[in-house]
């Protein structure tokens, strides 16, 4: 009994640390729990096309490399670099959270250009 409450208060951890990462990334958090949505939400944080989902659900071997490439492009949009990727491939359970609930900032938005500023 404790080992289904332990896993159930895992469980909604990381739905909240995934939900929290689509919140600062300017998408609904509630895409986290829709099971395709997700992934296209995914793509469009990882600025990634979104043909991107039907190599991740039909092509073997290769979804394994689009989805690395997918958590890599996240990792960047939120400013970190590729040995975080490793750590969301492998360690999931740590990473998420820190990205979600720790200071990283999405960042994948294009930063917009003063045109109108006059040069002094």
């Amino acid at each position: 009994m404790i080992g289904i409450i332990l896993y159930l208060a895992i469980v909604v951890f990381m739905i909240a640390s995934i939900w929290k990462v689509f919140t600062k990334a300017g998408q609904p958090g509630w895409a986290c729990l829709v099971p395709i949505y997700n992934l296209y939400i995914m793509t469009l944080i990882a600025k990634k096309p979104a043909w991107w989902i039907a190599i991740i659900f039909l092509v073997p071997i290769a979804n394994i490399v689009f989805i690395i490439m997918l958590l890599n492009g996240i990792a960047k949009n939120f400013g970190k670099d590729s040995g975080f990727t490793v750590g969301l491939i492998f360690l999931g359970i740590v990473f998420w959270p820190i990205l979600g609930f720790g200071d990283a900032q999405y960042i994948g938005v294009e930063a917009k250009s003063n045109d109108n500023v006059l040069d002094a």
